[in-house]
């Protein structure tokens, strides 16, 4: 690609990158690149949803991060998965489909960023919406993005809803609806039983068919080019050797919550200090590039189970496992078809709130960090998380090169009101937990047996929290000091610069966090063919 000519390129090919590449090149007037440091996430391991979920601990097109050591959980390194191939993290992740709530996006408004309350984006989300079981005013059924109920068969949903009931919690039949608050299966980004990646709704369909879209994978980024202060390309190495690309229009950066903070930072844009330490000479300082860093911290039960239902390691399912492969091939039914988290729901900690601030996944599988220790069993789990935590980190620099990991600090927990919102998650999900379906089933509690005070609960959250997966808001929008793009996802002080993907997000919103970006890009294309 070297010397090549682009109206638009694009880096990475997660959710927002594929949004933006898909769309800007339905005209056959726009030539777009995409840059891409993963593979095609075009392969079964991709396709078949049991998998290649997020909690598997592997670098299979993941880059399996690690944070710093986070002081509010007793020192320990959390893990962080992000997708590494054509998808992103929708390649990996459990595919549950919600969007949040409608007060996160009006907060965003109130902060000054026009254009981006709920009414506002809601048609970006029923334009990328392509949902086979619910229609309405809140639902899309032509987008690219495939939504649909789950394919798993199984028993345990049953359980879960009747448990959900005999506690006293509300069932919702759509968390995107009207109403967020209550307990239900989620639907997935699925079709006919198979994992649907932003990149494969939006990008491989078109891939080698538009001569107007050049997709490179294998690329590591090394950093975006510039003219005083135009972004005008991107330096990359592919195959052993240095290119160059150049972008007439826009440089698109969609690296996630991690890479876009680092590769501004690593071009010349971010904190002065940052930029000084490592020697990289300065384009436009912006002190906000790589702060606002926000994560949902998250708790995990989990209990043993005598059924095969579940996912767990034995010889009886071992058995099963192998039918199980069988019907998929055949009908794409069954125990493959299945996202691990199959349940959950959003609840209020406090019944004087006016919007849920906890939310639970409730997974077929007994799940202990991420997968990364197993259990000779078989079991559930169930994660609760706190949904706008008020604690903030940040990403900063481990070097001046792209190649090397950045430094993730979530500051999980730093804030003491954090923790107190998850002891009361923790009540509302043990209640669940010991709901009679629950509790007449279960053969051991693993984590949480010996947990009775608020004090024995806090210290088990400090023992044993994590993330859920969804950073976002190292780029953040806004027109504060500390903002880092404007409305227009416009990069300040920079021209041809925009920045699309979750790190935008001003504050995390209510939910998982897949369709939302989605939702962005989409908006983003819009506000790109607007200004021609």
């Amino acid at each position: 690609m070297a010397g090549n000519i682009f109206d638009y390129v694009v880096i990475g090919g997660g959710s927002g990158g594929s949004v933006m590449a898909g769309r800007l090149s339905e005209d056959p007037k726009t030539s777009v690149a995409l840059l891409e440091a993963g593979g095609d996430g075009d392969s079964w391991l991709v396709k078949a949803p049991a998998a290649a979920v997020a909690m598997l601990p592997t670098s299979l097109n993941n880059y399996a991060f690690e944070t710093e050591p986070q002081d509010g959980l007793n020192g320990r390194r959390g893990y962080q998965p992000r997708g590494k191939c054509l998808g992103g993290s929708s390649a990996i992740n459990a595919m549950i489909y919600t969007r949040g709530h409608r007060s996160d996006y009006d907060h965003w408004a109130a902060l000054g960023n026009d254009g981006w309350s709920y009414s506002e984006l809601l048609p970006y989300f029923k334009k990328s919406e392509n949902n086979s079981a619910l229609t309405g005013e809140f639902h899309g059924n032509a987008g690219p993005l495939h939504v649909s109920n789950l394919q798993s068969q199984n028993p345990f949903q049953q359980i879960y809803l009747n448990a959900a009931k005999e506690a006293g919690f509300p069932v919702n039949q759509d968390f995107n609806g009207e109403d967020q608050e209550g307990l239900g299966i989620y639907q997935v980004t699925q079709k006919n039983g198979e994992r649907w990646s932003a990149a494969r709704g939006y990008l491989q369909p078109h891939i080698g068919k538009r001569s107007n879209l050049n997709v490179q994978i294998g690329v590591q980024i090394d950093r975006i080019l510039f003219e005083g202060r135009h972004a005008v390309g991107v330096s990359f190495t592919q195959n052993g050797k240095k290119l160059e690309i150049r972008a007439r229009k826009e440089v698109i950066l969609c690296a996630g919550a991690f890479h876009s903070p680092q590769l501004l930072m690593t071009s010349g844009i971010g904190p002065l200090e940052q930029l000084k330490k490592f020697g990289i000479p300065v384009i436009h300082e912006l002190q906000g590039v790589g702060q606002n860093l926000q994560d949902h911290p998250d708790f995990i039960f989990g209990y043993s189970v005598n059924s095969l239902d579940l996912i767990g390691i034995s010889l009886g399912g071992t058995a099963r496992l192998t039918r199980e492969i069988i019907k998929y091939i055949r009908s794409r039914k069954g125990m493959i078809a299945t996202n691990f988290a199959e349940a959950g729901g959003f609840l209020k900690t406090d019944a004087n709130l006016e919007v849920p601030d906890v939310q639970l996944h409730f997974v077929v599988s007994l799940v202990e960090d991420h997968a990364r220790k197993l259990h000779m069993a078989h079991g559930y789990s169930c994660h609760v998380c706190v949904l706008r935590p008020k604690s903030r980190g940040q990403v900063t620099l481990s070097s001046a090169s792209m190649s090397d990991a950045p430094l993730i600090d979530p500051g999980f927990l730093k804030e003491e009101k954090d923790l107190e919102v998850l002891v009361k998650g923790y009540k509302l999900t043990k209640k669940l937990m010991d709901a009679p379906s629950f509790a007449n089933i279960r053969r051991k509690d693993i984590f949480t047996s010996g947990a009775h005070s608020d004090d024995d609960i806090r210290q088990i959250i400090r023992q044993r929290a994590d993330t859920v997966y969804h950073p976002v808001g190292t780029c953040k929008m806004g027109i504060d000091p500390m903002a880092v793009v404007d409305s227009k996802l416009k990069v300040h002080g920079i021209e041809g610069l925009r920045v699309v993907d979750g790190s935008i997000m001003p504050t995390l919103i209510g939910g998982n966090t897949n369709a939302p970006i989605i939702a962005i890009a989409e908006k983003a294309v819009d506000m790109i063919r607007a200004q021609g």
